[in-house]
């Protein structure tokens, strides 16, 4: 290796200038010429077999968006596959800044009834000059999530230059594997974080003996320190700890906050192994184990005095009772459970011969690679697995992946539309159980959020605006445009959603009720009906209101984004209720006694609530309740078409007008540059699903690919968003594979196959996606048209089946598979 750095100037440059100044491909302090005669667009070498679920590369990691991400989904780490040096950037899901606080302000209700008067009247500018006085929680700001440390593994090599590198990440085993030859010694790492043993591991080999000489060593960006345990364990220990001073939306927090620690245990075979001023130095070994267990002092919310050492230490000894092979054993076997649920085959299976940044970097060229497309799909359901299991945080902006003290927007959870998207592939892609957590992050706002709907709206129920963070803030923040209250309403149908798929009646009752019941009940406390004189009069509405981070211009050229009855307010409202009374009706069976007097308030609101309103202009779907300008028309969010997805209001079957004005409002959007940001795209992908139209799904799918997806695959804003990843698995099988007209409290299930297959894939199978009503559906199709079809039906209830202008109807029996043809008629 020719060429060293010190190592505060490599982690200042890992990646960016140096190389573009030397020319070379420097990852901390590791260089790779041309890799022994290949370039980076050779194909993998003779004898190896395409691994159909990976991703892989010829070089090492730049920077951290060429890092490949592992996670159990409370520990992260992100892998470089460095050269001199491996490094495995850490988080833990629990490790965030501030510490437990109300963000709640007693009084703050006393100024609404201004607010709605002066919405009323036109009056916006000072409608918002007073809320901003009056109705934000305290702080303004909420806080962020936090990285936990680094662990470093600094090689000596021998003397040569390095050659047939390869990195790469198997989806299906959750597996990160680096492997290179220096000379005639192969060097090998296999790294993984599991779930059955709540630690990562770190398995190091040489082809020949003695040949691993390596420093590994653990540090942090906090406050930290490490010591050394005799015989062959570091530990770090450190806690986060503010000054005081606002962060780009992170709000200053003084003193001390949760406390973290980790130990780093080392096996090897062969060599020696010396403890040194927090190091671990090993010489001459053949084969290396690292095991690194880690936990903070949260407890919940309310409490951060829980004892980390005792948490991460019988981790770790209980994983040291068992060998690599064990370890790994356990974890792939974790992992594929989750993943091969579902496979997608979509053809092009010989791209898998070329490395994936490769590809993507011929798909921005113009080439159709279907195969990556598949690829990207199972990895959206990887990083689901990744980073939401039960029992830990809900996966937040970045997953639980994150570098940064200060992360873009705070790596927080934006619940108006940004969390909400992280779930949309969780039922339908069959990754049920990693919805969980998003319910037990629910369970909490509710508490938190009934004190803000009380203080801020005196209202009952619970609310949340449109962020969220680990100490279960609810309350406006950022500013006005904080002011958005419908986050409780539309995070109730994820709930909703799993039962629906699920049929589990005892979650419906226990757990989804509870929820959607506290949502209505604030929204029915907090519409209002519009007064004389204004476009919807005696309807009910909500006031105040935002279409989220959007404004509008009025007929005075004045701007706002403050007003009342926005059309996406409308459509959350109506979702809500509807499966509210659709719950009440279910759980009540057909008796009249469950809640009859909620059920009564909840339809007589339905009828009042005002109606979405079509542009007499245009023909597109208002995204306000009056028919404003736009002044900026391609805006990244399209929230007033909510209704189209993820809610199931307007359906080109049922609602036709509506879907008409919808895809008008949509084709304008984008016409004037909307879909911009990764995650917007991918929203856009779903809305052309819904629309049945595969061709412009696949097209913004591509695009997404194109313009808005890193070297890892990971999604960019700019910059790095996991919500797109999360969305575009959904929109991928939203276009295989629709049952959101389904009748739930009916028991009136329609399963749609293929409504928004494109022309790119004309042949292909899926095995494993879920619909609605119970059931579980493989899809094969050739030149375009469907070939067979099998529903496994769980639940034994009656189902719809549609495909273009084929349908049939099935009445299904419990734990049953049902093969179709493809005109739908039943195979024998």
């Amino acid at each position: 290796m020719q060429l060293r750095l010190p190592a505060r100037i490599l982690d200042k440059t890992c990646g960016l200038a140096v190389r573009v100044a030397l020319g070379l491909l420097l990852v901390c302090g590791s260089s790779v010429r041309p890799l022994a005669g290949e370039s980076a667009r050779n194909p993998q070498p003779e004898g190896e077999e395409p691994r159909l679920h990976t991703l892989w590369y010829r070089q090492p990691a730049g920077n951290w968006n060429e890092a490949l991400p592992l996670g159990n989904g409370r520990l992260g780490a992100m892998v470089f596959g460095g050269l001199n040096e491996e490094r495995l950037q850490l988080n833990e899901d629990t490790l965030w800044s501030g510490k437990p606080h109300d963000y709640a302000v007693a009084g703050a209700v006393n100024g609404l009834d201004e607010v709605r008067r002066l919405l009323f009247a036109g009056r916006n500018a000072e409608a918002v000059e007073l809320a901003g006085r009056t109705m934000m929680g305290r702080p303004i700001f909420q806080q962020g999530y936090q990285p936990l440390a680094d662990l470093h593994v600094k090689f000596e090599q021998p003397p040569g230059e390095a050659a047939d590198y390869r990195r790469e990440l198997n989806l299906q085993t959750g597996v990160a594997r680096t492997r290179y030859r220096v000379g005639d010694v192969t060097f090998s790492r296999e790294c993984f974080v599991s779930a059955p043993n709540q630690v990562l591991v770190l398995h190091l080999t040489a082809n020949r003996p003695g040949q691993l000489h390596f420093d590994a060593l653990l540090d942090s960006p906090h406050h930290h320190q490490v010591s050394a345990e005799w015989p062959r364990q570091l530990v770090i220990r450190g806690q986060w700890a503010g000054d005081g001073q606002d962060r780009a939306l992170m709000a200053g927090v003084e003193g001390p906050g949760i406390r973290f620690e980790g130990g780093l245990n080392i096996e090897l075979d062969g060599g020696s192994i010396i403890l040194d001023q927090g190091r671990i130095v090993v010489r001459g070994a053949t084969t290396v184990t690292l095991r690194f267990a880690a936990a903070t002092s949260f407890r919940n919310y309310r409490d951060i005095s829980g004892e980390p050492g005792s948490i991460w230490r019988s981790q770790l000894r209980r994983a040291t009772r068992r060998s690599y092979e064990q370890l790994r054993q356990a974890h792939t076997a974790d992992v594929g459970r989750l993943m091969d649920r579902v496979a997608l085959d979509l053809g092009g299976g010989m791209a898998a011969q070329q490395p994936t940044d490769v590809r993507l970097e011929a798909v921005k060229a113009g080439a159709d690679d279907p195969h990556l497309v598949a690829l990207y799909f199972q990895y959206g359901r990887y990083l689901l697995a990744s980073s939401s299991r039960p029992g830990t945080q809900p996966a937040n902006l970045q997953g639980i992946w994150n570098q940064d003290l200060v992360p873009a927007w705070g790596s927080k959870w934006t619940v108006n539309i940004n969390t909400e998207m992280n779930y949309w592939p969780a039922e339908v892609c069959n990754l049920s159980e990693c919805h969980t957590p998003l319910f037990d992050l629910m369970d909490d706002l509710a508490v938190t959020g009934a004190e803000v709907a009380q203080e801020h709206y005196g209202a009952r129920g619970w609310v949340v605006h449109h962020n969220a963070d680990l100490w279960r803030g609810a309350a406006p923040i950022d500013g006005v445009w904080g002011i958005w209250p419908m986050a409780a309403a539309w995070l109730s149908r994820h709930p909703w959603e799993h039962y629906a798929f699920s049929g589990d009646q005892r979650f419906l009752e226990k757990r989804a009720w509870p929820l959607m019941k506290g949502a209505a009940r604030f929204m029915l406390d907090f519409l209002v009906e519009a007064p004389a004189g204004t476009p919807v009069a005696g309807r009910l509405v909500t006031n105040p209101s935002h279409s989220p981070e959007n404004a509008f211009r009025k007929p005075d050229g004045s701007q706002s984004m403050f007003t009342y009855a926005a059309t996406m307010d409308l459509m959350i409202v109506h979702d809500l209720l509807t499966h509210c009374v659709q719950a009440i009706d279910i759980l009540d069976g057909g008796k009249g006694r469950f809640e009859p007097e909620f059920r009564r308030e909840l339809t007589n609101a339905l009828a009042r609530l005002a109606p979405l309103r079509i542009s007499p202009r245009d023909g597109r779907l208002q995204e306000w309740v009056e028919d404003y300008d736009e002044p900026e028309p391609g805006h990244r969010h399209m929230s007033h078409l909510f209704g189209l997805h993820p809610g199931s209001q307007i359906t080109p079957r049922n609602t036709p007008e509506l879907a008409a004005a919808a895809r008008k409002s949509l084709d304008h959007r984008l016409a004037n540059g909307g879909g911009g940001t990764g995650w917007s795209r991918a929203w856009v992908i779903n809305f052309y699903a819904r629309l049945e139209d595969g061709t412009e799904a696949y097209r913004h799918l591509k695009l997404l690919l194109a313009r808005s997806t890193l070297p890892n695959l990971f999604d960019t804003h700019p910059p790095f968003q996991i919500d797109g990843n999360f969305a575009a698995t959904a929109g991928i099988a939203e276009m295989l594979l629709q049952s959101h007209q389904s009748q739930i409290s009916n028991l009136k299930f329609e399963i749609d196959l293929l409504p928004a297959l494109p022309p790119q894939w004309p042949n292909g199978s899926v095995k494993g996606l879920r619909a609605r009503g119970g059931f579980e559906v493989d899809i094969t199709w050739q030149n375009g048209q469907l070939t067979t079809a099998e529903l496994r039906s769980k639940l034994g209830n009656a189902c719809t089946v549609r495909h273009g202008a084929e349908q049939i109807s099935l009445q299904t029996r419990k734990q049953t598979a049902y093969a179709l043809d493809g005109r739908l008629s039943v195979r024998p």
